[in-house]
């Protein structure tokens, strides 16, 4: 990875279904960096509100979203790049991620409602039920121009979006 991009941190966002763990997960191993898996951090209550059907809301969210500005500010004072898995649907919630590391490059990926629903109705997760899909998307705020982030639309295979990313960074600057 070039220099360029040392204590840099690529955070895979969208709604539930998107392939934000796996697009992440491909990406850290061709970037040779640590991967973090935030869904790992939400509080047990969280984690018992969303299998019950219930939509988190903004307050629900600010623990989880310390604990992982605090991941990104650890990897950053260690000189570490990673990529990390986070739903960061609203600015303020990136806003808070980017108190722990401003080098974040968000890699967004969207989709639309139908292809989205098929895919969480063919999963099977542990706490996140298809039934949220709406009030995610209800919340959502796609990356504005201002932010660092790269959009890719999830009809893209998990494997073409990482190397997508990777051949952007290539790009001379």
């Amino acid at each position: 990875m070039s220099e360029n991009f040392s204590q840099f941190a690529f955070v895979v966002m969208g709604v539930s279904g998107c392939g934000k763990s796996t697009v992440g997960q491909l990406l850290a191993e061709q970037l040779g960096v640590e991967f973090i898996e935030g869904d790992q951090y939400h509080s047990t209550d969280n984690v018992q509100k969303m299998a019950s059907g219930k939509p988190l809301n903004d307050s629900d969210r600010m623990q989880w979203l310390a604990i992982l500005a605090e991941k990104l500010a650890q990897a950053k004072a260690s000189q570490k790049s990673l990529v990390m898995s986070c739903s960061a649907l609203k600015k303020s919630y990136r806003d808070i991620l980017r108190s722990g590391n401003p080098n974040i490059c968000f890699v967004y990926l969207q989709g639309t409602f139908d292809v989205l629903n098929q895919r969480v109705s063919e999963r099977s997760h542990q706490y996140m039920p298809a039934s949220l899909l709406t009030s995610q998307l209800a919340t959502l705020e796609p990356p504005q121009q201002s932010e660092k982030a790269l959009t890719f639309d999830v009809s893209q295979t998990a494997k073409e979006i990482a190397n997508n990313v990777v051949a952007y960074l290539q790009k001379p600057i």
